[in-house]
């Protein structure tokens, strides 16, 4: 077995037993399989959810499940649970443990992502175990009304391991579930068949996906979309049941466990931020011309700009739209949104004119567009 970097994601419902309580038995099995996974020479980031699970049972107070200022108290409960847990069952095997905690914003601006790169090899290069997971009780993004021309990039961790995986440019993503894989239709039907292997995520497979987690925020269609984000990057994709007997270690040693995407071509690392791991700020419409110009490979300039929604610096990732208003890249712009709407429609040689500088004559440079697929 080669050495290889794993990001392992384990979710509520696989960790968590119908009350609620955190599955200890089950816990251990898989701390002594990702154990095993080191000591063979590989290293494992671990994903992990169920802090507001275990806050719950932990409290022992009625769910509030529409309530996220409830879910957050109850995250703030479970997570010294859930790590404390870890720390012990990972001590077994003479590991230590380290706790990461992230929200959407950390992966969107640029400086704090290449520093939490630097941060997790660095966990890896001492023989730590990195426990990630979505810090529920600082993040807002299900709080607020998400801003026009705003997206956030997770609000999950599925979202968030193959994002994780994304940076560190990861060999391979196990997502473990409760569920064999992804199925042709909800596992509950008779007529549902496991899907071995998932060459292209299509169109119509994502509007054939059904299923919802039933304590966690995940979900076949969440699972789906982390695919996709995994595959598109260069990283294949492996969905398996967190309860089959050696799950993660029949995955590493090649064996076919529930269901494999297969990773398409990987993007130059830039573009898998850009078009992955950052939380869009606003966004640029441009007309036909510079929209087939991008996607000939070409930069974008201000006489391709038409109107600007939002408010972001220079720096922030945008969408890029054409006149029907649909999205067909992002990029990383040269300009602040009140620059871009002082020079768009002009010629390149007018920008120091409108401005009083000209800092790039690229509003997004080519290199810093990435173009949907």
């Amino acid at each position: 077995m080669s050495s290889k970097l794993i990001v392992v994601k384990i979710g509520t419902a696989s960790l968590t037993k119908s009350d609620g309580v955190l599955d200890l038995e089950l816990m251990q099995r898989l701390v002594d399989q990702i154990a095993t996974a080191i000591k063979q020479g590989n290293k494992i980031v671990f994903v992990t959810s169920g802090a507001v699970a275990a806050g719950i049972a932990e409290l022992g107070i009625p769910k509030k499940p529409n309530d996220i200022v409830f879910q957050q108290m109850a995250a703030a409960a479970g997570q010294n649970i859930i790590m404390s847990t870890y720390r012990e069952l990972f001590s077994k095997h003479g590991l230590k443990v380290a706790q990461i905690l992230l929200t959407a914003e950390d992966l969107s601006n640029r400086a704090a992502y290449l520093h939490i790169c630097d941060v997790l090899e660095m966990v890896l290069q001492y023989g730590i175990v990195p426990i990630i997971n979505e810090n529920d009780v600082t993040s807002t993004d299900e709080l607020v009304p998400v801003t026009k021309g705003c997206k956030v990039n997770f609000s999950d961790n599925d979202i968030l391991s193959v994002l994780v995986a994304n940076a560190l440019e990861a060999n391979l993503v196990i997502i473990l579930s409760n569920v064999d894989g992804l199925y042709t239709a909800n596992p509950k039907k008779r007529e549902a068949k496991l899907i071995k292997t998932v060459e292209l995520i299509t169109p119509e497979l994502k509007c054939d996906v059904e299923g919802k987690s039933r304590l966690g925020r995940g979900g076949m269609k969440t699972k789906l979309k982390a695919a996709e984000i995994a595959t598109s990057s260069g990283v294949p994709l492996v969905i398996a049941n967190s309860k089959t007997e050696n799950v993660i270690i029949d995955i590493l040693s090649g064996k076919q466990m529930g269901t494999l995407f297969k990773p398409q071509e990987r993007l130059p690392s830039i573009k898998r931020w850009i078009a992955y791991g950052a939380s869009v700020k606003g966004q640029i419409f441009v007309n036909e011309g510079a929209k087939k110009a991008i996607l000939e490979g070409a930069s974008l300039l201000p006489v391709g700009v038409i109107k600007v929604t939002g408010t972001f610096n220079e720096g922030d990732v945008v969408s890029l739209l054409d006149q029907q208003c649909v999205e067909f890249a992002r990029g990383n712009p040269n300009y602040n949104s009140g620059e871009i709407n002082i020079v768009k429609g002009l010629k390149t040689n007018n920008i120091k004119k409108a401005l009083g500088y000209i800092r790039h004559k690229e509003i997004v440079a080519r290199k810093n567009i990435c173009v949907k697929k």
